[in-house]
C-alpha cells in the first residue's frame, strides 16, 4: 500500500507548480513516479493506453491530496496522439517543465522467431515514441527543464536469452539521451536515463514464477520497489540534478554490478 502523498507538507516543495508529464503513468513504476512528483508539488499530467479505470483512480488519488493532475489517453504507437496529448497539456498549463518517458513494452523471443510485426511493435513503443515525445514536449519547455527516460539494466547487461528486441530498444535509449542533452544543454535542459532492473509491478512481480531467477543474479537479492526508482527520477527533475546531464544510473541491487 503506498503512503499518503501529502502533497502540503512544507517539506515536500521541490517541484512546486512544475508542470510534469509522465507517459504510462497510470501503472506500476509511472503511477509511482507521477505520485512522487506530485508530492513534491508538481502539477502532473499522465497518458495511457487500456487502463483508464487504473490512471482515473490516480487522479483523483493525487487531487485528494490537495495535488492536481490530468489523464489524456494516447496510444504511444499513434505518433498523432503523442503530439495532442503533449499539446493537452500546454494548452491547460502553458508549458512543460519535465516530460517523464516511462511507456514501454516488454516482448520476450529467441531472434529465430522475432518477426518483423515484433520489431515495430518493439521499436514504435520503446523508442519512436520517446523520440517523438521528447521533440513535442522540448518545444514547449523553459529554461532549465528536464527530460528523464526509463530505460532498463537489460541495455547494459543480458544475462537471459529471448531479450534480444527489448534489449536493442532500450540500448538505443542511451545513445538518444546522450545527442539530445547536447541539442537542449543551451537552454540548461538536462536530459538523462534511469535504468531501473526488477521492480515490484504488476508485470514483473516479486513473488511471480520468474522472481527467483532474476534475485538471484543481485547483488542485493531483493526487488526494486517502484517507489525507488520514482526517487531517483524526483532527484533528476530537482533542483539539485541541475547539473546532470547525459547520464545513466542503474537502480539494480547491484545485478550488473
Amino acid at each position: 500500500m503506498y503512503r499518503s502523498l501529502q502533497i502540503r507538507s512544507k517539506s515536500v516543495s521541490n517541484l512546486k507548480n512544475k508542470v510534469a508529464l509522465v507517459t504510462g503513468g497510470g501503472r506500476g513504476i509511472g503511477a509511482a513516479i507521477a505520485r512522487r512528483l506530485a508530492s513534491e508539488g508538481a502539477i502532473v499530467a499522465i497518458t495511457y493506453g487500456q487502463s483508464q479505470a487504473k490512471a482515473d483512480a490516480l487522479v483523483a488519488e493525487i487531487e485528494r491530496a490537495g495535488g492536481k493532475a490530468l489523464a489524456v489517453r494516447a496510444d504511444n504507437r499513434d505518433a498523432k496522439a503523442l503530439e495532442t496529448a503533449v499539446q493537452t497539456v500546454v494548452e491547460r498549463h502553458g508549458h512543460i517543465d519535465i516530460l517523464v518517458n516511462n511507456a514501454g513494452i516488454y516482448e520476450a523471443a529467441a531472434i529465430t522467431d522475432v518477426t518483423a510485426d515484433d520489431f515495430d511493435r518493439t521499436v514504435d513503443v520503446n523508442v519512436k515514441a520517446v523520440v517523438l515525445a521528447t521533440s513535442a514536449a522540448a518545444k514547449h519547455m523553459p529554461e532549465g527543464g528536464r527530460i528523464i527516460s526509463i530505460g532498463s539494466n537489460l541495455a547494459q547487461r543480458v544475462p537471459f536469452p529471448g531479450i534480444s528486441l527489448y534489449a536493442l530498444s532500450k540500448s538505443a535509449l542511451v545513445g538518444f539521451t546522450k545527442a539530445v542533452a547536447r541539442d537542449l544543454g543551451p537552454k540548461s535542459i538536462t536530459v538523462n536515463i534511469v535504468h531501473p532492473g526488477s521492480t515490484n509491478t504488476d508485470m514483473n512481480p516479486q513473488d511471480g514464477a520468474h522472481a527467483d531467477p532474476q534475485r538471484g543474479l543481485m547483488a542485493i537479492p531483493r526487488f526494486n520497489d517502484a517507489s525507488e526508482v520514482a526517487s531517483l527520477v524526483a532527484w533528476l527533475a530537482g533542483p539539485e540534478g541541475r547539473g546532470v546531464t547525459g547520464a545513466e544510473f542503474t537502480i539494480d541491487g547491484g545485478t550488473n554490478a
